[in-house]
């Protein structure tokens, strides 16, 4: 019977109340919120698509990944590296920082359980998140109440693929850079590598590693920085010089350095932006290419960089200078964007590309307890200051309800039964 009573589905699709935040993602801005409410006694639960800590870490890097910054700017609060760690962490030390930090804070993310909808309800004055579960075989519905929302999802939960005329009638292998992991499958072919980021260097750099022959498409000017200067890190020497100098000097600083470094990138077809780079950083977000060998892949030739694409075809790709590429296969090192819009009730406080309208340092906190943490486009260390923030914020509202329990509980049972009657 179609309507017959199915127990299994009944129990699947289940309110339940938070005493606490509900964190969505278990990724390093969510772990960072978690270990500070952790410090204060502040119960949440922690909701994660993946199955695993740091999803976008495990699944979705290629293997010679390594920290671009010094681990000292890429620790999360309250718990250092390993000493032995060296000054670049591996991926892979990356991510067995990461599982001892959740162990040591004893976290423990719902796994498999994604975000559906995220809604304030403004007649019981608390969040409504609603999940889809799919583990194995079991599937269900949850339907979360709570005083807080922390979004802890990032900037770069989704790939972006743009399109590109005749891609489709290609032919040979397409895929993002986010399900690209060596250039081993790829030796004797030819590669059209597209983006010239951090990822897409570093991509068309294992390339040659592994004898492919990569082709870097550049639409439009980048700035490349050399990693060290004298065996200093470049961002560690931007940091000091912005305690004294204004960002206009520090940038001149650091494009000074980088043509005595680097030399005239621009000869290799790399145009550098008219806006400095930390400038560019600050008010479009875009990162500096910090080098760790494939400019020197460039100047041989081992890496060839080509202009915008104007068409695919089988077999081929046609530029916009006219030219017809013979190529193998296509990786799009693209980027990666937030995925808030989807599943977000709300357009107040963050724009419609799913990032806080308030840039860095107020996009952390809107109203309604809803928080932001991994948006600062700082990497790591911007989202560690803002998980402070919100860890503090929201254990300030809870230990000063805590010492007067009974009017906590009466308010929190009041809320709850109105909040159920909707359920």
């Amino acid at each position: 019977m179609a309507n017959a009573f199915d127990p299994e589905n009944f129990f699947a699709r289940r309110c339940l109340w938070v005493n606490g935040p509900v964190i969505v993602g278990a990724g390093p801005s969510g772990l960072a919120v978690g270990a500070g409410l952790k410090q204060q006694g502040v119960p949440f639960i922690m909701l994660e698509r993946a199955n695993c800590i740091a999803s976008l870490w495990q699944n979705n890097t290629y293997d010679r990944l390594k920290l671009h910054l010094p681990k000292q700017f890429c620790q999360l609060p309250y718990f250092q590296f390993p000493n032995n760690f060296p000054e670049y962490p591996t991926k892979y030390q990356f991510i067995d920082y990461l599982e001892s930090y959740a162990k040591h804070f004893e976290i423990s993310p719902r796994f498999n359980e994604s975000v559906e909808s995220a809604k304030y309800d403004e007649t019981c004055g608390l969040w409504r998140v609603k999940t889809v579960t799919s583990s194995g075989s079991i599937k269900g519905e949850v339907e979360y109440i709570c005083r807080w929302l922390v979004v802890a999802t990032g900037e770069n939960a989704e790939k972006m693929v743009p399109e590109f005329e005749g891609l489709q009638d290609f032919g040979g292998n397409v895929m993002h850079a986010c399900d690209y992991k060596s250039g081993e499958t790829y030796r004797g072919k030819r590669v059209l590598v597209v983006g010239c980021g951090n990822s897409g260097m570093e991509v068309s750099l294992d390339l040659c590693h592994h004898n492919a022959h990569p082709s870097m498409v550049v639409r439009s000017s980048v700035h490349v920085l050399p990693r060290e200067v004298l065996g200093k890190s470049t961002f560690e020497l931007a940091v000091s010089m912005m305690k004294w100098l204004p960002i206009w000097l520090v940038d001149k600083t650091l494009l000074v350095i980088a043509r005595m470094v680097l030399g005239n990138i621009e000869k290799y077809g790399l145009k550098r932006p008219s806006m400095g780079p930390l400038q560019l950083k600050n008010t479009e977000g875009k990162t500096p290419v910090l080098d760790v060998g494939a400019l020197q892949k460039i100047r041989s030739g081992e890496i060839r960089i080509v202009p915008g694409i104007k068409k695919f075809s089988p077999g081929r790709a046609e530029l916009i200078n006219g030219e017809n590429l013979e190529i193998d296969s296509v990786i799009l090192a693209t980027g990666y964007c937030s995925n808030v819009p989807s599943w977000l009730k709300e357009n107040k406080f963050f724009s419609r590309s799913g990032i806080p309208k308030s840039p860095f340092p107020n996009g952390w906190k809107a109203k309604d307890g809803l928080y932001a943490v991994g948006f600062t486009k700082r990497g790591l260390s911007g989202a560690s200051l803002d998980a402070i923030r919100v860890a503090h914020d929201i254990g300030k509202i809870w230990n000063e309800e805590t010492n007067h329990k009974k009017h906590s509980v009466t308010v929190a049972v009041a809320r709850h039964r109105r909040c159920k009657s909707h359920c």
